[in-house]
């Protein structure tokens, strides 16, 4: 038998994507930026085994009952049905990401999945169409394929959305903090609280074309390699998302007393000359983009707020890695090949 591991970080989105104008494909009403995370990350093991009779799914360990184990039988069935692969798979993750907290382990999560099962099952893809795959599992896992700056072009089709890199590797001085200040799954979901606000808020038109704008705008501060206005673009983009949750109906947000204290303290940061700024994905955790060098004394101001444990620093990180381990009848290891794509 085979077993194929898979390796990917998470990303955060620069410039965000919120509301999807096809579900079954993912594909999303904007295009996105995003960067990829050093610090956070998923490693996941498939193998396809024709003594099985149903698909066999461990998480951090614990075998998952069917029920909670769905929406990943779904995916290995959209790979059987690409590759012609009939038997059920063992699959195996480990998430160095708090789950369903914002902080993206979806991303990570379904693109370890795509990189491992498709090897797996006999597929050999190339970057772009194990974008195309991961983005079936979860919109933000297309950018997950790759390391550094990101773009997830929206597209029209299944063909036509796929992320590609920016730049790769980051060769300057540019990282994240991230405030964890609950590392709980969230009340409502990315899915649901997207599709709430796509359905019922007013103001959604003028977010697409703000969002174009962001894009545009953030291509040419990362080219310039200019983190003040990466920053202030991802700061304003982030804090727009958030205000569409709030005209909702009904209205939800997904911050904490604690995401305010952290933007505030990131705010008095700032106003003494460090340069910083906050953005948040669909949950109550801040990430603070920033330079290496400030690292010290941005620590120093947050741990007036926060515990030294709830500060992680994260720097730029690579893309998916995928290893194959081929196993014979004794169980002895005959081949063992590793590849980054």
């Amino acid at each position: 038998m085979k077993t194929v591991t898979a390796k990917a970080h998470t990303n955060i989105a620069l410039v965000k994507y919120w509301g999807k104008k096809d579900a079954a494909l993912m594909l999303p009403q904007n295009g996105s930026i995003s960067l990829t995370l050093d610090h956070f990350y998923t490693q996941t093991s498939v193998t396809f085994d024709e003594h099985l009779d149903t698909d066999q799914i461990y998480f951090n360990h614990q075998h998952l009952p069917t029920g909670k184990s769905a929406r990943i039988s779904q995916f290995l069935d959209l790979i059987r049905q690409r590759s012609g692969q009939t038997n059920y798979a063992t699959v195996k993750t480990e998430n160095h990401v708090p789950t369903s907290a914002g902080l993206a382990s979806s991303a990570s999560g379904f693109a370890a999945l795509a990189g491992a099962a498709s090897r797996a099952a006999g597929l050999q893809l190339d970057a772009a169409d194990l974008s195309r795959l991961a983005r079936r599992g979860s919109g933000s896992a297309t950018r997950s394929i790759f390391g550094g700056f990101v773009e997830w072009h929206a597209g029209h089709d299944d063909q036509s959305s796929y992320a590609e890199v920016l730049q790769d590797p980051v060769d300057w001085d540019i990282q994240m903090i991230a405030v964890v200040l609950k590392a709980t799954k969230k009340p409502i979901s990315s899915t649901d609280g997207m599709a709430r606000v796509v359905a019922t808020s007013p103001y959604y038109p003028a977010w697409i074309t703000t969002a174009e704008t962001d894009l545009k705008r953030m291509r040419q501060a990362i080219a310039d390699r200019d983190l003040t206005t990466v920053g202030q673009i991802a700061e304003t983009n982030a804090m727009r998302m958030h205000a569409l949750n709030l005209s909702a109906e009904p209205a939800f947000n997904y911050f904490t007393a604690d995401t305010l204290t952290a933007i505030q303290a990131v705010n008095d940061l700032r106003s003494h000359g460090i340069n910083c700024y906050y953005t948040l994905d669909a949950g109550p955790n801040v990430k603070i983009i920033c330079a290496g060098q400030d690292t010290d004394t941005i620590m120093t101001g947050l741990q007036q707020h926060f515990d030294a444990d709830q500060l992680i620093v994260a720097k730029p990180g690579p893309g998916i890695t995928i290893t194959e381990k081929i196993i014979q009848f004794n169980l002895k290891m005959i081949s063992d090949g590793h590849e980054r794509i």
